[in-house]
């Protein structure tokens, strides 16, 4: 009988590091005791990133650097994929699925900060500051207080009630804002909001209105030529959530017909892969627009925040099997078991793979002592904790069962 191993030790284990995340992922992954980090400051395609990613276990991204298909089917060492940022829209969640690869991502770190960009910019654009402030630059004292107004006592209204625009709520409501809210689903109001079950009307009720939804194919172009007809009594927009959720083109029509009052936008259909690349955008020297760089989540104490939860869910996966919070692989909670080896076993999810699987753990004559299971459409996902005096034979045995997509031992 050959001699159980341990797992991968932390040492060997690649960890790749991209577009200067925080440092407090990386003093994470140390503490944890990985060792071989590979940090880079930019977003990385093509041949750079398949070579950095030929041996790596674990890929860190933000937003700008894409894992494609491609790129993941030529990883073949990559166990998990960290987004450290709200959004995976830059893994194809398909492909990491049915690779075995789990995706983690960080949907709540940076609420705060995103939630107090949007308060700033609507007393920015209630004041007019935009255009206050490009005539002050220009020489010109532009002390006027036409179409200034202060932010208590107006309506907002918050398009998306989730954990950012329920955020957003709140520090509204402290401001003397009165808060009315539309959702697709229902949602229990905090506070004093009130819910609005007709965008329409939220609109056209409403001096400000914010919008904080998912970038999905039901979402965009939401606000199209018709949603941003129902504007018409110059009131403000606000974007902070994805870039195609809002037709630049007709946006730009009604700010120029003075059907909306001034906008802040702070995601783009097309943004710069990075600072060297030139922005440009229809919404550029129009009155009373806001345009940031998407920096909603940009503030040092969100990705200080970010760093924690991401690296903290991979090491917890790489070390434990646990998938809570995944985006690809089924979502199981682990419990610590001790004097055990743990298998993990993903494999497609076809009819027959876990009545083989107990048939070959019962052939070696194993001693399970925990097994658990979790499935989505494509893929099931087998955890085993057998005793500590059985043979290595049962994970060979696993890995020779039809459907295998990956099979590794932690402890």
């Amino acid at each position: 009988m050959s001699p159980l191993k341990t797992s991968f030790p932390k040492g060997k284990m690649k960890i790749v590091i991209l577009e200067s995340i925080s440092q407090s992922a990386v003093e994470s992954f140390k503490k944890a005791g990985y060792t071989q980090i590979e940090q880079y400051p930019g977003a990385l395609s093509g041949e750079e990133l398949d070579e950095v990613l030929k041996d790596a276990k674990v890929v860190c991204v933000r937003s700008k650097t894409q894992l494609t298909e491609e790129v993941i089917q030529k990883a073949k060492k990559l166990v998990a994929i960290g987004c450290f940022c709200i959004g995976t829209n830059q893994v194809d969640l398909d492909a990491a699925n049915k690779a075995g690869v789990c995706v983690f991502n960080a949907p709540f770190s940076n609420t705060r900060s995103v939630a107090e960009l949007v308060i700033a910019s609507a007393i920015m654009l209630i004041r007019r500051i935009p255009d206050k402030d490009k005539a002050a630059h220009a020489g010109e004292w532009d002390k006027d207080s036409t179409n200034a107004h202060e932010i208590r006592g107006k309506k907002l209204g918050v398009v998306g009630y989730g954990h950012i625009g329920s955020q957003v709520s709140i520090l509204a409501e402290a401001m003397g804002l009165k808060v009315f809210y539309y959702d697709v689903e229902n949602k229990l109001p905090l506070g004093n909001a009130e819910e609005v079950t007709d965008l329409k009307t939220l609109i056209e009720d409403c001096d400000l209105i914010t919008l904080h939804v998912p970038g999905t194919n039901g979402t965009k172009n939401l606000f199209d030529k018709q949603v941003l007809s129902w504007f018409n009594k110059g009131q403000m927009l606000i974007n902070m959530s994805r870039g195609n959720v809002v037709d630049i083109e007709a946006l730009k029509t009604a700010l120029e017909d003075g059907r909306i009052g001034g906008a802040a936008v702070d995601v783009f259909p097309e943004e710069p892969k990075n600072k060297a690349e030139k922005f440009s955008s229809p919404l550029q020297n129009i009155s009373n627009v806001i345009l940031t760089p998407h920096i909603g989540g940009s503030t040092e104490e969100a990705q200080w925040n970010i760093g924690l939860d991401v690296s903290a869910k991979l090491i917890k996966y790489i070390e434990s099997g646990s998938s809570i919070g995944s985006h690809s692989i089924p979502e199981l909670s682990l419990p610590k078991m001790e004097d055990t080896h743990r298998i993990l076993h993903i494999h497609k999810n076809v009819s027959g793979v876990l009545s083989e699987i107990n048939s070959k753990i019962s052939k070696l004559d194993v001693n399970i002592l925990g097994q658990y299971l979790s499935t989505n459409i494509d893929v099931g996902y087998v955890v085993l904790d057998i005793a500590k005096n059985d043979s290595l034979d049962t994970l060979k045995e696993l890995r020779q069962i039809e459907h295998t997509i990956k099979v590794r031992i932690l402890y």
